[in-house]
């Protein structure tokens, strides 16, 4: 297994029953920087996204488009998920579909470990299953429907009623594993975070696990058990095992070892499935548990989850088309606290892009390359004699790349965020209160110019650095602006501040331009 030295991070596989909305992104977006953050900081990184494209929901919704259900998972692939990738500028290593030869074999082959092990075996379930979710539902899991569903009980994620099945399944014998897994979040943790995920967890398992119900034989459409092909492996035990089949489980060991164990970044909602069914089929094949379960918050429209079904979902695009890819990620990883849930609104994206990325960064790193320009012809000055005020700048920006990185290592990206915004806040202060514009007027303080110029040159490049996990697009476009040496993504994170320059800033057009706003939900309209 690996040395702990890998960081690898992992989202949900997607299910293609429809495209995606800003919910989606969002776990996408929060994995991303992550993943892009430690790979600059020289750690070996590996970033897994996909899709699970198995299960009654996938097989009812091809059929009422009058597709099969392959077709279906096919057509959603390849117009709207891998498009997202593009569309909010992710930097995936790896893109897993559980219609994948490499997943299919490998499921089997597990599939078939637990059973000669003896942790499956026969038996008769009867309970009511939500097709939203692919689960059986607890009595606690369901709550009185209203309007067309009044007087039915409804998943209370989903609001739609559940419907009882009976059937003759394998199970999985994951009632062994409570006290197993009692342990697990004892001796460790930080396994489930955050603390609100971890207790609710941690109080469901106590309660006493389960049997786990692992096989369909109403439906055909999912990965056949090996050694009973008239039964489809349950559509959550096939996906969860995405993450070790794209690792190279059952067919690439030095692979496996090398990238294993994961952290999964997961909404909350199926925390339990990667918090509990997942360790618990790991521990019975003698398999490391993943690193870590981070379980984050949901994405609120007008106070509820967004979800498609209830017409509360946004299209990504929606908004990359007039703020940008930058300014979607910037938004969604700054304006929430990861791992709580956070309210979207078109007013605070706008206000945000507005006070935060136009004025207070894109601002600073214009005006500042204007001044070099003007008053040096764009060559960066030599600094002079410094004073309190510089190396204070230089302090705040050693202190800001340390808390900023130990933010990153809590999965506390919104910090790391805050921590890095007080260097932007510090420059731009540092600017108004030095007044470069005043000293240009005075030849006999030429040598102060040079150097309030030269520390601020050095402090937003410091901010490029930083940034570009977040907002790679503009940072990329300044680093050229401030004729940073080689590629911004290979100076290493943790030191950001030792950039290098070719001495020579370049004319660099508004990093956010203004854009223009509607009211209404249909939000701003074009970028000038």
């Amino acid at each position: 297994m690996s040395d702990g030295s890998s960081f690898y991070i992992t989202t949900p596989i997607f299910y293609v029953n429809d495209v995606p909305h800003i919910g989606h992104a969002y776990t996408e977006v929060a994995s991303d920087v992550l993943a892009r953050w430690h790979r600059q900081a020289g750690d070996p990184t590996w970033f897994l996204t996909g899709t699970d494209e198995h299960g009654q929901k996938i097989l009812r919704t091809a059929t009422a488009n009058g597709v099969t259900p392959k077709e279906w998972a096919d057509r959603l692939v390849e117009t709207a998920w891998q498009p997202l990738l593009q569309t909010i500028d992710i930097s995936n290593d790896d893109f897993i579909r559980t219609t994948d030869a490499r997943h299919e074999v490998n499921v089997q082959l597990f599939l078939q470990r637990l059973f000669d092990a003896g942790y499956i075996y026969t038996g008769d379930y009867e309970g009511a299953y939500c097709v939203g979710c692919e689960e059986y539902k607890q009595l606690g899991d369901l709550i009185d429907g209203t309007g067309p569903y009044e007087g039915q009980q409804v998943c209370a994620i989903h609001s739609i009623p559940v419907e009882l099945l009976q059937e003759r399944n394998y199970f999985f014998r994951m009632s062994d594993f409570t006290q197993p897994l009692l342990d697990l979040y004892e001796s460790n943790p930080d396994f489930i975070q955050p603390e609100s995920v971890r207790n609710e967890i941690i109080a469901f398992v106590k309660r006493g696990l389960t049997d786990l119900s692992i096989s369909r034989q109403s439906f055909d459409w999912g990965v056949k058990v090996p050694w009973d092909d008239s039964h489809v492996v349950y559509v959550w035990f096939d996906a969860l095992l995405n993450y070790i089949t794209a690792a190279g489980y059952g067919y690439d060991d030095e692979k496996f070892a090398r990238l294993w164990p994961a952290t999964h970044i997961v909404g909350k909602d199926i925390a339990r499935f990667h918090a509990v069914i997942w360790p618990a089929m790991l521990m019975a094949a003698g398999i490391e548990v993943p690193k870590q379960v981070f379980g984050h918050g949901w994405l609120l429209v007008g106070g509820e989850k967004m979800s498609k079904s209830k017409l509360t979902g946004i299209a990504p695009n929606q908004i990359t088309d007039t703020f940008g890819s930058d300014a979607f990620r910037y938004y969604f990883m700054s304006a929430i606290n990861f791992g709580q849930d956070g309210s979207f609104s078109w007013e605070d994206l706008s206000a945000r892009y507005q006070a935060e990325l136009a004025n207070g960064f894109g601002n600073l790193a214009s005006r500042l390359v204007a001044m070099v320009t003007r008053y040096f012809d764009g060559v960066i000055p030599d600094p002079g004699e410094s004073e309190a005020a510089d190396e204070r700048v230089r302090t705040i920006e050693r202190r800001v790349v340390d808390d900023a990185d130990a933010a990153i290592e809590r999965l506390a990206i919104h910090e790391a965020l805050s921590s890095i915004w007080e260097l932007v806040d510090e420059l731009n202060g540092y600017i108004t209160a030095q007044e470069p514009w005043a000293l240009a007027k005075k030849p006999e303080l030429l040598d102060r110019l040079q150097t309030v110029l030269f520390t601020a040159v050095r402090g937003v490049g410091t901010l490029a650095v930083l940034l570009s996990p977040v907002i790679p697009e503009a940072t990329g476009t300044l680093w050229q602006a401030l004729g940073g040496v080689g590629e911004i993504t290979d100076v290493p994170l943790r030191t950001a501040y030792h950039w290098e320059t070719d001495g020579k800033v370049w004319p660099l057009e508004p990093l956010f331009p203004r854009i223009e706003n509607i009211e209404g939900s249909g939000g701003p309209a074009a970028r000038e």
